[in-house]
């Protein structure tokens, strides 16, 4: 099957039985809506967060704390003077796993022009032991394309941002950011064929975690923790993809960077 018809095949079924236009309200705030894997959700949206998962912290779950009416002002994109994250993002998402699922067809139905969709994919896309939420190259850009051309069609502003860094592979010092394969140079490829925003978190939390320090990133920033500290993981753990609090307001800072430098 050919990219161009999977495609409209795809937006064909997201269009299924349209809802009812919404009444405008504008006294609506801006929406920024988060949409991607376990790196972005909210994890204080889940019952029993703090017995049962914390201190995993995605990046979304902490990214409105960036947008107050001050910093607002440094962001060209963003006129309104007050937005409210929408963090959409579930943890074990691919691109066709979140549309499969109705996460993303929730999302275009609530949007309303001006709204944003920052969307950040990659990490399960690329699971290839994990077919239940494996995307391989193609269908990742067909899916990004569909997210992209619907939030436009809604009259959103789509920004593409590839998928952040984990915690490995190092050498002499240096966090190379190459474990998502091809995956982030086929998000700057769509951006480029559909004109869209981007942000390259993958080399930003590479150039990051390198200048910090593989020791401090590995206690601090990630969820490599001690037996007996937290009530959720008594034994301790050894994961170097998700975010401690500390990793998560890191990375949600470079996202934040990122937005400045986006130019109408």
């Amino acid at each position: 099957m050919s990219r161009k018809i999977a495609t409209l095949m795809l937006v064909l079924l997201a269009f299924a039985c349209q809802p009812k236009s919404q009444e405008d309200d504008s006294s609506r705030p801006v929406k920024v809506y988060l949409i991607g894997d376990s790196t972005v959700a909210d994890y204080s949206l889940e019952d029993n967060y703090q017995q049962q998962k914390f201190p995993i912290t995605g990046w979304g779950q902490v990214f409105q704390s960036y947008l107050c009416k001050d910093s607002l002002a440094r962001i060209e994109l963003i006129a309104a003077d007050s937005v409210v994250v929408d963090d959409r993002a579930k943890g074990g998402r691919s691109t066709r796993t979140f549309f499969q699922e109705g996460r993303w067809r929730a999302v275009y139905d609530e949007m309303q022009a001006g709204d944003f969709v920052l969307m950040q994919f990659g990490h399960n896309d690329a699971a290839e032991s994990k077919p239940e939420r494996y995307v391989n190259i193609e269908g990742y850009k067909e899916f990004l394309c569909l997210f992209v051309t619907q939030t436009r069609q809604k009259g959103g502003i789509a920004v593409l941002i590839t998928p952040v860094t984990r915690n490995y592979p190092w050498e002499d010092g240096v966090l190379l950011g190459t474990i998502h394969g091809d995956y982030p140079g086929a998000m700057k490829e769509v951006a480029a064929e559909l004109d869209v925003y981007l942000i390259d978190l993958t080399r930003s939390s590479a150039e990051l975690f390198t200048k910090i320090g593989p020791d401090y990133v590995k206690e601090n920033y990630f969820m490599n923790l001690p037996a007996g500290v937290y009530k959720a993981y008594p034994d301790g753990q050894s994961d170097n993809t998700h975010f401690q609090p500390e990793g998560a307001k890191a990375v949600a800072g470079l996202v934040f960077d990122g937005l400045q430098k986006l130019k109408k």
